[in-house]
């Protein structure tokens, strides 16, 4: 069975004064059903890669080399950057949809939850009815755990969680085969962070969706990922499943990532996960192979 979605050595610039190499001939495959972590630092390239897989790039980025093809469970393959005008439009949320990082505050705070999830089926299903819309409305709520009453409240009356549980539904409405999530927990309080991510392992579960899930936070992709890539200035690192990663982490930045939380379980003071720092046999970071090769690719 081929992936659901298959990146091609994709590279992506920025077009500034000095052009800024954001994503370096990344390849990457999602499989049918699977949570792919993305892991790595603030400015790696994380979200500028998921932008650009739902084509949401806006100048000065600039999509210099590769491809994205979505191979549908209907048979037939889409290559994303051949998509234009009302083709796009009607891809995203049906084929492919986004939680963006910050979401919870990007509900319209003068609309009623109600109108905000009946406007995807008014843009993408026009042939409901409005009472269709409003059933489906109030089912897509409950899938996420809140109550369908809640469907006449205003963004401000909910609190962080539910806002958050709000955009998932609204990103599930036309039940997409692929979900991107940026940093969906990050402004949440770690209770919440659980319930959400309990409820998006369930979801996967019960509709067959796969997910991109990107955070800096690598113990947390450690535990709902299936694989987990590590991304830093723009190249990935590392790739291999979470308990693999976790076990025998191959690269020094993976090591560092891993290193960096404090342990639950160690003695008083042992900050460290597991073992301590000297296996990086003093490299720098900045000097591993995959960096001094983006530094070759630069000045070709």
């Amino acid at each position: 069975m081929s992936p659901v979605l298959s990146i091609e050595n994709l590279s992506i610039d920025y077009l500034a004064e000095t052009t800024v190499h954001a994503v370096r001939e990344v390849s990457l495959t999602l499989e049918r059903g699977e949570i792919l972590g993305l892991a790595g630092e603030s400015g790696c390239g994380k979200s500028t890669l998921a932008y650009a897989i739902t084509r949401l790039l806006k100048p000065p980025a600039q999509i210099t080399s590769g491809r994205v093809v979505f191979s549908s469970r209907e048979g037939y393959d889409v290559d994303l950057s051949r998509l234009a005008g009302d083709d796009l439009r009607a891809f995203r949320w049906d084929k492919i949809a986004m939680v963006f990082q910050g979401a919870m505050n990007s509900l319209n705070p003068v609309l009623r939850i109600s109108e905000q999830l009946e406007d995807v089926f008014i843009t993408h299903r026009p042939e409901l009815t409005k009472a269709e819309r409003r059933i489906r409305s109030g089912e897509l709520l409950e899938r996420v755990g809140v109550d369908r009453n809640r469907l006449r409240a205003y963004p401000h009356e909910l609190s962080g969680g539910m806002r958050q549980r709000v955009m998932i539904a609204m990103a599930l409405a036309l039940e997409p085969q692929v979900l991107i999530m940026d940093e969906p927990t990050t402004a949440l309080d770690v209770v919440v962070q659980r319930e959400i991510l309990l409820e998006i392992t369930r979801l996967r579960a019960e509709l067959g969706f796969a997910v991109i899930f990107i955070t800096h936070d690598l113990p947390l992709l450690l535990e709902i990922s299936d694989r987990i890539a590590v991304m830093r200035a723009g190249l990935i690192v590392e790739l291999d499943d979470a308990l693999t990663l976790y076990t025998k982490p191959k690269h020094p930045y993976t090591r560092r990532l891993l290193s960096s939380f404090p342990s639950l379980t160690g003695e008083r003071g042992g900050f460290v996960r597991s073992g301590d720092l000297g296996d990086l046999g003093g490299t720098e970071l900045d000097q591993t192979e995959q960096t001094v090769e983006a530094v070759e690719m630069e000045s070709r």
